[in-house]
C-alpha cells in the first residue's frame, strides 16, 4: 500500500479535484484532466490521487530537469514506497547518423552517466518485483525500445540459502550477467572474490550481497551496507538481474545469429543487383564485425539495433518499452500535457528518418527499423487510466477526456493570479529599465520574454550597459548553466533573467513579482493563448505578481489570456475573502528544489598532503567514510556534481595514502 507522508492536508480545490478524480479512476474513465494552475498544489493532489487508487504509477514529464523535481518530491510524499527516476542515461549522446548530401557518416558518440544508469535499472526491477506501491516518474525516454521483459527475466540468477551450488558456477552465472571481476573497491556491476566468499553490487541498487559457500553450497546471503561495509541483516535468497539490456542468451546465441546473417545476405544481394557494390561491401563488413563481436562477447556496439531479431519480433513489430513493464492495471499521469504530448508525437518520425539515411547508404540493416519509439497510436494502446496534468491543457487532452476538467484554481496560499497591463511599444525599452528599477529597490525580480534567442542577447546586453544586472537564458545556454542563472536569480546574484520560451512551464522563483511580455501582438506559437498563460504564470508566485505585455493591438490570443486570469483572480479573491486568507509570496522548501539541489556542489574537505599522511588508520578510515556518505547522499539527491566532485576528493585522498604507505615499506 501506497503510504502518504505530508505534515498538510489538502486545502482549497484540492479536496474536491483529489475526490473527482478518484471516483472517475473506480467508475474506469479512461481520460481526465487536471486543470491545475500554478502554486496551486497539482503535485500534492497527484500523490494523494496515487495514495488513494493504490496502483503502480507512471508520472511522464517532458524534460528531464522537471522529472528530477517530480521524483523528489515524490521521493519525499512516499519515503516507505519504491519512487524511481527513469530518463535518458547520457551526460552527452550523438546518435549514429549519416547525411548522403555531404557523404558523411557520424559514429554514434555518447557518455554515459552510471548514476542515472542504475536508477533506469532500479525502475525496471521495481516493476518486475510485481509490487503495487510504485511509482516511476519519467521522461519521454519511456517510449524508447528496451529489452522485453520476459528476454530479461531470464537474465537473472537467484540464489537462496542452502542452495546446492559452487563458488564458481556462482562466479560463471555472474560473467554471463555481464559483472566485472574486480579485487578493490566495488562498484555497481562489479563482483569481488575472497576466499568463500563472493561479494556482489547490483547493478540496480546501492547494494552489496556477500554470498558465504561451504561444502559445495550457499551458506549465507549478508546485505552489507556499500560505505560502511556493515552487515545489515541476512538474506534467505537474492535475485541478481543482468547489467545489460539487450544481451545475448547463449542458448538462442546462434539461432539469433542465423536470422542476422540470412538477413545480411538477403541485404547484399539487393545491394547488388540495383549497382550499389560499396553498399554491399560495407553492410557485410559492419554486421560480420558485429556478429563476431555477440560471437565471442555476447554483446557488441549498437546491439540494440538487432534486437528484432533477439525478440523473435516480426519486420514491423514494435520494440519493447518500459509500458511493458507496467501490469494493465495501471496510472500514467501526463504532467504538462500540453507539451509531453507533442513531444509524443514527434519522436518516432524523428527516429525514422534518422535510421532511412543509415539502412540505404549500407550502415545498418533494416531490422534496425524495429529498435524504434512508439508510434503514437502505439502509445494510446497503453494509455487505459490517464490523468493529464496542465494549466493549459491542449485540445488532444480535451478531446479525449470529452471536456471531463477537473479544475484546481484556488491556491491555498491565497496568492491571486497577477495583474495585466497592456503598454505600446513606443518608448517600450524606456520604460522596461524604470519598471526594472522599481523592483530592484524594494528587493524583486524580474522576468523577460522575448521571440528570439538574439533578441534575448542583445536585450541582456542593453540591460547590463544600463548598469542592471541581468543573464539571458534560452535552448543554447547548458543545461546546468541555466540552473545556475536561476539559482542566481534567486539568491540576488542577479535581478532580471532574459529569455525565449524556457520561461514558461516548471519556472517557479518566488522572488519574480513582474514578468515582461515583448512583442506580445505578434500572434503565434510563443504567443498564443498557453504560450500566455503559461508565461503569465511565472508571476503568480509573488503577493506584487504583475505582467506587462508589449504590443500596438490586442490579439485573440492576448485577449482570451487576459480574460482567463481575470476569471482565476476573481475566484481567488472570493476565496480570500470567504476564508480571510491574506495572500502571501510562496516559499521554496530547500529539501525539494532541485533548481538549488543540483548546483549546490560544494565540497567541504579541504586536502592538506601534511595532515593526510600523519593521520592513524583509524582517523583516515573516519574520513574516508565521511565522504563516501556525503557521496551516497548527493547521489540520492541527484546531484551528481557534487557527487562526482566527492569521488575526485576520495581519489585524491587515497593516492597520497597510497603514497605515503609505498614510501614507508620502502
Amino acid at each position: 500500500m501506497f503510504e502518504l507522508e505530508s505534515h498538510y492536508n489538502p486545502t482549497g480545490d484540492q479536496p474536491s479535484a483529489i475526490k473527482k478524480l478518484v471516483d472517475g479512476i473506480n467508475h474506469d474513465k479512461r481520460y481526465q484532466i487536471l486543470l491545475g494552475i500554478t502554486g496551486s498544489g497539482k503535485t500534492y493532489t497527484m500523490a494523494n490521487v496515487i495514495s488513494q487508487v493504490n496502483k503502480p504509477t507512471l508520472i511522464l514529464s517532458h524534460n528531464k530537469t522537471l522529472a528530477a523535481q517530480l521524483y523528489n518530491e515524490m521521493k519525499s510524499l512516499f519515503p516507505n514506497n519504491l519512487v524511481e527516476y527513469y530518463v535518458s542515461y547520457y551526460d552527452y549522446y550523438k546518435p549514429e547518423s549519416y547525411i548522403p548530401a555531404n557523404n558523411v557518416y557520424i559514429a554514434k558518440t555518447l557518455k554515459i552517466n552510471h548514476d542515472l544508469e542504475k536508477l533506469r535499472m532500479g525502475a525496471i526491477v521495481a516493476l518486475l518485483r510485481e509490487r503495487k506501491d510504485v511509482i516511476v516518474v519519467s521522461s519521454v525516454s519511456c517510449i524508447y525500445g528496451i529489452e522485453n521483459p520476459q528476454q530479461f527475466k531470464k537474465a537473472q540468477l537467484l540464489i537462496k540459502v542452502n542452495d546446492t551450488i559452487t563458488q564458481d558456477d556462482v562466479v560463471i552465472s555472474l560473467d554471463n550477467l555481464f559483472y566485472e571481476n574486480k579485487n578493490e573497491e566495488l562498484k555497481h556491476g562489479e563482483y569481488r572474490i575472497r576466499r568463500n566468499t563472493v561479494d556482489v553490487f547490483v547493478s540496480h541498487d546501492d547494494i552489496i550481497f556477500r554470498i558465504k559457500f561451504g561444502n559445495n553450497r550457499v551458506e549465507s546471503i549478508q546485505h552489507l551496507d556499500p560505505l560502511s561495509g556493515d552487515i545489515i541483516c541476512e538474506e534467505t535468497e537474492v535475485v541478481i538481474f543482468s547489467t545489460k539490456l539487450f544481451a545475448v542468451t547463449k542458448d538462442t546465441l546462434e539461432e539469433n545469429l542465423k536470422e542476422i546473417e540470412k538477413e545480411l545476405e538477403e541485404r547484399v544481394a539487393f545491394f547488388k543487383s540495383i549497382g550499389k557494390n560499396d553498399e554491399a561491401t560495407r553492410i557485410r563488413e559492419r554486421t560480420e564485425y558485429d556478429i563476431s563481436m555477440i560471437r565471442e562477447m555476447g554483446y557488441c556496439s549498437g546491439i540494440e539495433n538487432y534486437s528484432r531479431h533477439f525478440e523473435r519480433r516480426k519486420e514491423g513489430e514494435r520494440s519493447s518499452c518500459l509500458f511493458d513493464y507496467f501490469p494493465d492495471d495501471y496510472l500514467l499521469l501526463i504532467d504538462e500535457s500540453h507539451v509531453t504530448i507533442p513531444q509524443l508525437r514527434a519522436m518516432y518520425a524523428g527516429d525514422r528518418a534518422r535510421k532511412k539515411n543509415l539502412i540505404d547508404n549500407g550502415f545498418r540493416l533494416p531490422s534496425a527499423y524495429d529498435h524504434r519509439p512508439l508510434r503514437f497510436d502505439e502509445f494510446e494502446t497503453f494509455t487505459h487510466k490517464v490523468i493529464f496534468v496542465s494549466a493549459t491543457p491542449g485540445k488532444y487532452e480535451i478531446c479525449k477526456s470529452g471536456n471531463d476538467i477537473v479544475e484546481q484554481i484556488i491556491r491555498p496560499t491565497g496568492l491571486l493570479d497577477p495583474e495585466i497591463e497592456v503598454r505600446p511599444t513606443e518608448k517600450q525599452l524606456i520604460d522596461v529599465i524604470n519598471e526594472i528599477k522599481k523592483r530592484i529597490v524594494v528587493n524583486e525580480k524580474v522576468f523577460i520574454t522575448t521571440l528570439t534567442k538574439k533578441m534575448a542577447e542583445e536585450l541582456n546586453d542593453f540591460l547590463i550597459e544600463h548598469n542592471i544586472k541581468s543573464q539571458y537564458l534560452h535552448s543554447s545556454v547548458k543545461t546546468l548553466d541555466r540552473v545556475k542563472i536561476l539559482e542566481n536569480l534567486e539568491k540576488g546574484i542577479t535581478d532580471v533573467v532574459v529569455g525565449v520560451n524556457l520561461l514558461r512551464e516548471g519556472l517557479d522563483v518566488p522572488e519574480v513579482s513582474l514578468v515582461i511580455i515583448l512583442d506580445a501582438d505578434k500572434e503565434g506559437f510563443l504567443r498564443d493563448v498557453t504560450s500566455l498563460i503559461q508565461t503569465i504564470g511565472r508571476a503568480a508566485r509573488n503577493v506584487h505578481g504583475k505582467v506587462i505585455m508589449y504590443g500596438d493591438f490586442i490579439t485573440h490570443s492576448m485577449k482570451v489570456a487576459i480574460e482567463e486570469t481575470l476569471r482565476r483572480r476573481t475566484l481567488q479573491m472570493q476565496y480570500n475573502q470567504n476564508h480571510s486568507i491574506i495572500p502571501k509570496t510562496a516559499r521554496k522548501v530547500a529539501k525539494t528544489n532541485l533548481l538549488v539541489e543540483r548546483m549546490d556542489n560544494k565540497v567541504n574537505f579541504d586536502i592538506d598532503e601534511r595532515i593526510i599522511k600523519k593521520m592513524s588508520v583509524k582517523e583516515f578510515s573516519g574520513l574516508k567514510r565521511k565522504i563516501k556518505n556525503e557521496m551516497l547522499k548527493a547521489s540520492k539527491q541527484t546531484n551528481f556534481i557534487k557527487a562526482d566532485k566527492l569521488k575526485e576528493k576520495l581519489d585524491i585522498l587515497l593516492k597520497i595514502r597510497t603514497k605515503k604507505d609505498k614510501t614507508q615499506s620502502e
